[in-house]
């Protein structure tokens, strides 16, 4: 870590981490939750750690295959419990604040969790890049009192790639994947076959190209693919073209169509005023 300031960073988070004293960490098994459960193991040791998953058909398949075997590679102990968002019905609506739902529900879970298991701190992998979005779920963070070491650091995205490079993380170039849910424009419901589907076919362009960022937003008998513009060419070769659309069409779109502008990072929230209204 040769960069000054990103070395006071990293210092930054040592410290929180060790002022906090024991953490159960909310971890998904994406490049932000890899690195904190990284760092904390090194600074908290495995007594006072522990590693939450939460199983949900919201969440890719491919994450929760990496959420575990990290923490066993870690050797942190690690619980997976079933999360009830998809039970509740202001969730399943697909309202504006679906992330603030979610997280409430989740994270009061993980609070009860600590306190029954003695751990001082329910923590989450929220960057400082993250407060730049449209991002409802961090006031469920704020009212059930989860610590946010990465963004307390103020890591954004790219400094956690390169301190997750410097620890020897393989997940330092990994794609971000994101909750499921967000491939569902607002006011849609969310099901466990949209969910799904949209989990398999990202899985399958990712199996044909290159592309490290891919989303297939699920709009009715359409499927919306995003993927980052440099790629754009691999998807509308003939031979990667044809599979796509019989991939899509067999997993039930009836139309496949490529967003020329390709992956954007909250691109769903278009809709949505400044103030998080829903604009229709």
């Amino acid at each position: 870590m040769t960069d000054e300031s990103l070395a006071s960073k990293y210092a930054r988070l040592c410290g929180i981490l060790r002022e906090m004293k024991s953490v159960l960490l909310a971890f998904s098994g994406g490049v932000d939750s890899s690195l904190l459960l990284k760092v904390a193991s090194d600074i908290l040791g495995t007594d006072r750690l522990l590693t939450v998953t939460a199983l949900s058909a919201t969440t890719p398949r491919q994450e929760l295959i990496d959420a575990s075997d990290l923490a066993a590679r870690l050797d942190v102990p690690h619980v997976q419990f079933a999360s009830g968002e998809m039970d509740l019905p202001e969730f399943v609506n697909n309202s504006a604040d679906r992330c603030y739902v979610c997280k409430s529900s989740r994270f009061a879970d993980m609070v009860k969790l600590a306190e029954e298991r003695g751990f001082d701190f329910v923590a989450d992998g929220t960057n400082s890049d993250d407060h730049a979005d449209y991002r409802p779920g961090m006031r469920a963070v704020r009212e059930l009192g989860i610590r946010s070491p990465l963004s307390e650091a103020n890591l954004t995205k790219q400094d956690i790639r390169l301190l997750s490079r410097d620890l020897g993380l393989l997940t330092w170039n990994k794609p971000s994947y994101a909750c499921l849910a967000s491939r569902i424009p607002y006011g849609m419901p969310i099901t466990v076959e949209k969910l799904r589907h949209v989990d398999e076919c990202e899985e399958f362009i990712r199996s044909l190209s290159t592309t490290v960022q891919v989303r297939v937003r699920h709009h009715g008998d359409t499927a919306r693919i995003e993927i980052d513009p440099a790629e754009l060419h691999q998807l509308i070769e003939s031979s990667v073209r044809r599979s796509v659309i019989d991939y899509f069409k067999k997993s039930g779109f009836r139309y496949v169509a490529v967003d020329l502008e390709g992956y954007q990072m909250g691109s769903m929230n278009r809709v949505l005023d400044q103030e998080g209204e829903e604009l229709g």
